[in-house]
């Protein structure tokens, strides 16, 4: 009763959830009525909620400090997932994502070594920072082949699944976090220069010879870089389906369950779109104001909180959330590369919604410490 008592809740956070549960799920459904033999995408998505908030529950009742402790256990563990999914996973899609529980379903590793990045490179980030006050450019670049040491191992096996839209997720939380740690900018024009030459090789070489690109970097990366370099042309079939379902939804939408249009994964990555179609411009509209608010809100407590640590947690949740929100809502409009990247909270999957149930219990607890 007494750590009951306690707890200094974020009311809009867990407001937040249900929100987000209501959406998820009624959306889910409506996306079912497109899909064949799903066994009610609908109620598993509410038991992986109902998973979640129990997950966040023992998140708020551990406290963060156990999970800060014991992140170098979590990183091990989500490394050798990871690398046990190239040998046992079954080839879904192509892939070699997830692992399959019987009566479960699928569980994605990677997701879940998102949320274990953005700790661990934060309790690095911040050990660096109280022990070096003012650091020396050296110190600095030790900070940076540290963190892109430990990056780069989930990275390369995460890639080699192949997920490359994880890998950028994983990529951008570093770079946003660093960027926060307060180390010098000269390192970010570094950065970005090295990347962009690195890039423009890439593509120098793809445009001028493909069976040479091949012989270097296989099929696999040949079709992945094909696939984002083609995006703009909008002759795919499942932009194209998923954008007349946007545009039938009128002011108004057209109604629960009442997708006329199929379009591939409605229930994940084109999960937009059927909320579009049964909800319309207004629906959507606020929507995204909702989505907005949310973000802004995680944006005022990493400027309260006291502990450096959770500024760096939160900014690198921050980054990864709305990196996540324009991809998906960008591509199913036509106007980003169709990644594969879901919306956070409302797309249909048990991995991804159990990592941001975990995210949600970090952050109360953050907020909690905060308001005492």
């Amino acid at each position: 009763m007494k750590k009951i008592k306690n707890l200094k809740m974020d009311y809009f956070f867990i407001f937040s959830i249900l929100i987000f549960m209501v959406i998820s799920i009624i959306t889910v459904n409506s996306s079912d009525k497109l899909l064949v033999n799903t066994n009610n995408l609908a109620l598993r998505q509410f038991i992986w909620y109902v998973l979640g908030i129990t997950l966040t529950i023992i998140i708020i009742f551990t406290k963060n400090k156990f999970i800060y402790k014991h992140i170098e256990i979590f990183y091990i563990i989500g490394n050798i997932l990871l690398l046990l999914l190239l040998f046992f996973a079954p080839t879904i899609n192509n892939s070699k994502c997830w692992f399959v529980l019987p009566g479960i379903g699928t569980i994605q590793p990677s997701e879940f070594m998102k949320i274990i990045l953005i700790i661990i490179l934060a309790k690095k980030i911040d050990e660096f920072n109280t022990k070096y006050k003012n650091p020396t450019v050296k110190q600095e670049l030790m900070l940076i082949f540290k963190i892109g040491l430990i990056v780069f191992i989930p990275s390369f096996l995460t890639f080699l699944q192949p997920d490359t839209g994880i890998v950028l997720i994983y990529l951008l939380i570093t770079v946003i976090m660093l960027f926060v740690s307060g180390i010098r900018y000269g390192w970010f024009i570094m950065f970005f220069s090295l990347l962009g030459s690195v890039i423009a090789f890439i593509l120098l070489m793809f445009f001028l010879n493909n069976d040479l690109f091949i012989n270097i970097f296989g099929t696999s990366f040949f079709l992945r870089i094909d696939r984002l370099i083609d995006w703009n042309n909008n002759s795919g079939y499942q932009l194209t389906n998923g954008i007349a379902a946007i545009g039938s939804g009128g002011l108004l939408g057209m109604g629960l369950n009442n997708t006329p249009i199929y379009f591939p994964e409605p229930q994940t990555d084109f999960i937009f779109a059927v909320f579009s179609n049964n909800f319309g411009f207004i629906g959507s509209t606020l929507f995204l104001i909702f989505l907005a608010i949310f973000d802004i809100k995680l944006i005022m407590l990493a400027k309260k909180t006291k502990l450096g640590i959770n500024t760096y947690i939160i900014s690198g949740i921050i980054g990864m959330l709305l990196y996540q929100q324009f991809q998906n809502i960008g591509m199913t409009f036509g106007i980003l590369p169709i990644t594969g990247i879901t919306l956070p909270f409302i797309s249909y999957g048990g991995s991804s919604l159990l990592s941001y149930m975990l995210i949600i219990g970090i952050v109360l607890n953050i907020s909690s410490e905060t308001k005492k």
